[in-house]
């Protein structure tokens, strides 16, 4: 049963705030806020509509009247602000309003899922379940968060709402990060960067997509973040004053055109500039490219084209275009419905500028994504193909039993490449796969027989093998045999979640066939051997020779990787009674792993330096952390825990996907241990120049280097080094050190290696 609000008339705004402090002033602005949702959603109201909001609105403050955020705000603020960007960010109607409002009082009280669809109907009880978390214990080895991951993917087959509620749900926990314990912030972080940003991304919702990149850096690299935005904002009047030159003799041709249009220019986001900092390791100095234009032209649908080309003509006769950088996203759009023309000219003073070219219908679609595919669903087929064709491949995810929660996240991600190549059939069908993808991958994509039985391919009539690669504009003929059979090695080199699960279904077929040979195998000569066979002898012939399973017991027997001889031995190993006590050390040994990964307790902190005693840990290798740097701890299955830096390229998919073995850790002061870590120095060359740089380490700073290598090209060398520090200090004044050297421009830590 659901409390008090059944009673109330579904018109009355059930405001009891009376255990709040100052009531009065929330209650109006809760008021404001409801009414606010209600401006941003008035366009698109039916008759009714504006009654089962409020039954809605009702429901959920009613259901959330005790509870606050970690801020101190109502918790019907939460909801009401999901809504808002619902209804007023992604264009979504009616029904996703009524589901942001009331998607958390399954999961957070003691209102029902039944009460929802007797209250609103099947279709919004679907949605705010694919919304709501499992509770309950997890097995060891499962992970919490990919296990609701799943779950809410699970109703996308039904309801692609589901997914974009969620990713409001996500952008409004994002805006609201502050008041989260650093942990947290940590956690949802990595998620975001994870999963929901690039399913964003691949919806189309372009903007959301890029708040969450920002809002992630934000609260992960605080420090590059504030200062790329303080380098942005300080560039802006000069950026505007180069700008309206820049347009200046475009907007001129384009008002004899005669037809509608708005120019708009953009910086690039925080993230973007950081992201290509990071892989260029480049300063923010030497990213020219931080502002793109866009051309939004107001067109006919059957004129879009020859406009937008039109367009292009006039830009590339004012400047230069660099060839190598023409997208054509408007004859061939990308999977995810985003249509547009870039093109990258050279201004008059020599700096690069991205023009963006598009209609008013692609400019939508661009920021809206999914939402505005319904709008367009009439006139737009090529938009709806593509993305219906990405929503059949993340279906037939779906319906594969076999895959564990942590398998189907990552066969998912698979799912939300950033790039696609464009491909055609020997007939001329065009067919979208991930870059990279290979003519195996084009093989699985064409039909999951074809791509079992393929053993090379004809690219634009050459042969190539399996594993060529494939470019945009390619015309693949794939060659079968029917003694070919998907092997081990396919794995390597297919990039399409399609390839990869129809591989390993295959490979565990194969498998299968094989334990059974196996089991066959061991049985008969057990029995030749006048042992006898059960389960309580192949446990025993299991411990015997260090196999995890039974499974792989009987696959190595198939495989003829054990032979006869080793159940002779068996017997006479038997016989001598030694097996009872391996046995039970065997069982002891099995056990101790389980013991270690239990989740501690929220408060409990890791001290690095004074816990060893206590606790086993150890530096992960992936990112070699040092004292200074924050950290957290990560409780692996079979080396203890791991120490990892907060910005490891791993950080993102271990706080993803196993946030329930994250601990708290953090340095003591008192550690005073050299750690190795890695600086990378980049100059021009010159006689002496390592002999200074050694110089400064060995023998002015007494630092003990691990190793040393320069390469030295046409007068330019880059050095990478390895040393022992004793915390990020000691490594900020190194580096602030070898800067000075003659010849010496940048210094900088080695970035993290995923492992």
């Amino acid at each position: 049963m659901i409390n008090s609000h059944r009673q109330k008339p579904e018109g009355a705004l059930v405001l009891n705030l009376s255990v709040l402090p100052d009531p009065e002033k929330e209650r109006k602005e809760i008021i404001h806020r409801y009414r606010r949702l209600l401006r941003q959603a008035k366009p698109i109201l039916k008759e009714g509509d504006a009654r089962l909001i409020r039954k809605a609105f009702n429901l959920a403050l009613e259901a959330h009247r005790n509870m606050r955020r970690k801020s101190g705000e109502p918790y019907i603020f939460h909801p009401l602000a999901v809504a808002e960007i619902c209804v007023g960010e992604i264009g979504l109607g009616t029904t996703s309003i009524i589901s942001a409002l009331v998607h958390d009082v399954v999961e957070d009280t003691d209102i029902e899922l039944a009460d929802i669809e007797k209250m609103f109907g099947r279709k919004i009880a679907r949605i705010v379940d694919g919304l709501t978390k499992i509770k309950g214990v997890f097995e060891q080895g499962t992970s919490a968060q990919a296990e609701n991951f799943r779950k809410m993917l699970f109703t996308l087959s039904e309801d692609v709402r589901v997914i974009l509620i969620k990713l409001a749900d996500r952008l409004h926990n994002m805006r609201t990060l502050d008041s989260m314990p650093r942990q947290n912030q940590l956690r949802i972080s990595s998620e975001t960067i994870y999963l929901y940003a690039p399913l964003a991304h691949r919806l189309g919702l372009n903007v959301i997509k890029t708040e969450l990149e920002d809002l992630y850096l934000k609260f992960t690299e605080q420090e590059d973040y504030e200062d790329i935005t303080r380098r942005l904002e300080e560039s802006k009047s000069i950026r505007i004053k180069f700008l309206r030159s820049f347009v200046q003799p475009i907007k001129e041709e384009l008002d004899k055109l005669a037809v509608p249009y708005e120019i708009k220019s953009r910086p690039k986001s925080a993230f973007s500039i950081w992201n290509k900092m990071r892989k260029q390791n480049i300063p923010f100095d030497l990213v020219f490219d931080l502002f793109a234009i866009r051309i939004i032209l107001q067109a006919p649908l059957e004129q879009e084209k020859s406009l937008c080309w039109q367009v292009y003509s006039i830009v590339t006769d004012y400047y230069t275009p660099n060839p190598d950088r023409l997208r054509d996203w408007i004859s061939t759009p990308k999977a995810n419905g985003y249509e547009s023309l870039h093109t990258t000219v050279m201004a008059k003073n020599g700096q690069w500028v991205e023009v963006q070219i598009r209609t008013q219908r692609m400019d939508e679609i661009a920021e809206k994504g999914y939402a505005a595919h319904w709008k367009y669903k009439g006139n737009q087929a090529g938009y709806e193909s593509n993305l219906e064709k990405w929503l059949l491949r993340v279906r037939e995810l779906l319906e594969r039993q076999d895959l564990t929660a942590l398998e189907f996240v990552d066969d998912f991600r698979g799912n939300l490449f950033n790039e696609e190549v464009f491909v055609f059939t020997p007939r001329g069908e065009l067919k979208t796969l991930p870059v990279g993808a290979t003519a195996l991958d084009f093989a699985f994509e064409i039909h999951s027989d074809i791509g079992a039985t393929c053993i090379g391919a004809k690219v634009n009539q050459k042969l190539v093998p399996i594993n060529h690669i494939l470019k945009n504009g390619d015309q693949i003929e794939i060659l079968t045999s029917a003694k070919q059979k998907p092997g081990e090695d396919w794995l390597r080199f297919v990039v399409s979640s399609k390839a990869k699960s129809r591989i390993k279904e295959s490979l565990k077929e194969e498998q299968k066939k094989v334990v059974e040979e196996g089991k066959d195998i061991v049985s008969r000569k057990l029995r030749q051997l006048k042992i006898e066979a059960g389960p309580q002898t192949t446990e025993q012939l299991r411990f015997y020779l260090g196999e995890p399973s039974n499974f792989t017991l009987h696959f190595k027997f198939g495989k003829g990787i054990y032979s006869v001889n080793e159940l002779r031995r068996f017997k006479e190993y038997r016989q001598s009674g030694a097996h009872k006590d391996k046995v039970r050390v065997q069982e002891a040994a099995q056990v101790s792993p389980l013991v270690i990964p239990t989740k501690p307790k929220s408060d409990d902190i890791l001290l690095i330096g004074e816990d060893m005693d206590v606790v086993e840990y150890k530096l992960a290798k992936c990112c070699t952390p040092i004292p200074g740097d924050e950290v957290f701890g990560f409780i692996s299955v079979n080396e203890g825990i791991k120490i990892h830096r907060s910005n490891c390229t791993n950080a993102p998919e271990l706080l993803a996907n196993h946030g329930n073995r994250v601990i708290k850790a953090k340095w003591t002061s008192q550690y005073e241990v050299s750690f190795l870590t890695g600086l990378k120095v980049i100059g021009t060359d010159r006689v002496g120049l390592i002999n200074d740089v050694s110089k400064i380490i060995s023998e002015e700073l007494k630092v003990n280097m691990s190793s040393i290598s320069f390469r030295s090209d046409a007068g330019a060398f880059e050095g990478e080094i390895m040393l022992y520090v004793t915390d990020t200090r000691h490594l900020d004044f190194l580096m602030g050190k070898l800067e000075k050297v003659d010849g010496v421009v940048r210094v900088s830590r080695f970035d993290s290696r995923p492992s």
